[in-house]
């Protein structure tokens, strides 16, 4: 109303032709969602200059119509480092980060200078794609050329490390940051933990109070990952405990999610429902997921049919609750569930988010979605595959095919998982990639139990560190182990 009140003022005084006060109202209406007032502002400018056209295209991307905004910005006469930045900023904001890459690449070509807005934006897009090979060109870049390494700047850095799975330069440039704030360490903490390093994140958050740096909200989802991650219950309640009765914080739905989780992890699934039960505000389906997946590991069909219901409660066409629930009635061998579930699951309309799986090469982002036989190279993926599967063979791997569940005989089943994206991504690494160059792969999906027993197989028969990121969590492989301890 206040707004309306000042548009009309400028009016009654006739200042609505001035450039300087049309792009206060662009920026005034884009801040208050009302993208169709900053389209009648703008189209009443008869020769908007540059930085109204500039506000106009932030306004739209802010807005959600990134599309118009892109169709300004091709056909702006002239254009600087703020207009490209708001383009920058357009698409990774509405999560398109891949053609927010694509605008940063076009940047260099025509030479416009970077700056640190610039390099902030586009590590937010590599860490959202989790392409670390990019983010490595722009920290190259950041040294080359002296950029002002700020807080944001190192900050936006360490997070694209830790988010990337390279926690070892994570940290490099953790340390070697002259300044810090709350966001730096609480970054650091979190990609320690979600990297699987929870003591290592819990000794950085005691360092960080000792420096005096008051944690906040989002420190404490980064502690309670640390806490989960190593099986630490007391001292995780204890830091649940501390954020309100010490600073004074108050627990979002989140960080009961995360208890909820750590005493999944534990086995202390009883433990898990009465603090449910014991929320103060209504339990979102992050907390009744992960009891659920607890259930899930260990096998409690009981309480993983009252976490399923509550979850479908909430969301109707969740389909991660039915495959979950799917899944432990098929380690009772229970398949007259099963399939009352999938039966279930079709008259709702529900329907198996397709698995997909990313891994970057020599700075190319390749995917891999099962089934797809499409990549030019499959035939030399498929041939690794096979030269896998001899291997696993060889070593005493038999496929858990439990969770395949269609009615089609073992054979066919142990063929479907061998063609799971993650399978695949990682064939394809083997072939692409140079023994000593980590193979890293990005999930849509949580790894199922037989993709991550291959994967620790793989990285010991062949040798090769392999990280894979899926929907939870960082699996780092190596020598036939897992960081997250088998359980995700």
């Amino acid at each position: 109303m206040t707004g309306l009140c000042v548009h009309g003022a400028v009016i009654k005084h006739g200042f609505e032709l001035d450039p300087h006060v049309q792009t206060g109202l662009v920026f005034m209406y884009a801040e208050l969602g009302c993208l169709s007032s900053c389209h009648n502002v703008f189209d009443g400018a008869v020769e908007p200059d540059l930085v109204t056209q500039t506000a106009m295209l932030n306004a739209c991307a802010k807005c959600g119509d990134i599309d118009f905004a892109r169709k300004m910005f091709d056909e702006m006469p002239e254009r600087d480092h703020v207009t490209w930045n708001a383009m920058i900023a357009g698409y990774a904001q509405c999560g398109r980060s891949r053609e927010a890459l694509d605008v940063f690449h076009l940047m260099q070509m025509e030479g416009v200078k970077l700056n640190e807005v610039s390099m902030v934006l586009v590590l937010s897009a590599c860490t959202h794609l989790q392409v670390l090979d990019h983010g490595r060109w722009v920290h190259a870049y950041v040294e080359r050329y002296k950029v002002r390494m700020t807080v944001t700047l190192g900050t936006a850095l360490v997070d694209m490390y830790a988010k990337c799975g390279n926690v070892d330069r994570a940290m490099q440039v953790f340390w070697g940051m002259k300044e810090r704030n709350v966001y730096t360490w609480s970054s650091a903490i979190g990609g320690l933990a979600m990297n699987g390093f929870g003591e290592e994140s819990l000794d950085l958050f005691n360092d960080m109070k000792r420096e005096g740096v008051q944690p906040n909200g989002i420190t404490f989802i980064s502690v309670l990952k640390g806490c989960s991650v190593v099986g630490l219950v007391e001292e995780g309640r204890k830091h649940f405990d501390s954020m309100r009765n010490v600073y004074g914080i108050g627990p979002q739905l989140e960080h009961y999610g995360l208890m909820v989780d750590m005493y999944g992890r534990a086995g202390r699934l009883k433990e898990a429902l009465n603090f449910i039960n014991s929320m103060p505000m209504r339990p979102h389906v992050g907390a009744w997921s992960a009891l659920l997946h607890a259930c899930r590991m260990y096998k409690n069909k009981e309480l993983g049919e009252i976490a399923q219901r509550k979850i479908v409660e909430l969301e109707d066409k969740n389909d991660g609750a039915y495959v979950l629930l799917s899944n432990i009635y098929a380690d009772y061998k229970n398949w007259e569930s099963v399939s009352s579930l999938r039966q279930t699951m079709k008259a709702k309309g529900v329907k198996k988010l397709p698995g997909c799986s990313v891994i970057e090469v020599d700075g190319e982002v390749h995917e891999f979605i099962v089934g797809d036989k499409s990549h030019p190279r499959y035939d030399e993926i498929e041939m690794k595959l096979e030269e896998i599967s001899k291997c696993l063979r060889l070593s005493g791997y038999v496929a858990n095919t439990n969770p395949v569940l269609f009615d089609i005989e073992e054979e066919e089943k142990e063929d479907a998982l061998s063609k799971h994206s993650e399978k695949v991504a990682i064939a394809f690494g083997l072939i692409s990639l140079k023994g000593v160059v980590p193979i890293r792969v990005v999930m849509n999906l949580r790894i199922c139990w037989d993709c991550h027993n291959v994967a620790k197989m793989i990285s010991k028969i062949f040798n090769r560190e392999i990280i894979v990121r899926d929907r939870n969590r960082f699996h780092h492989f190596k020598d036939g182990e897992c960081s997250c301890k088998d359980y995700w």
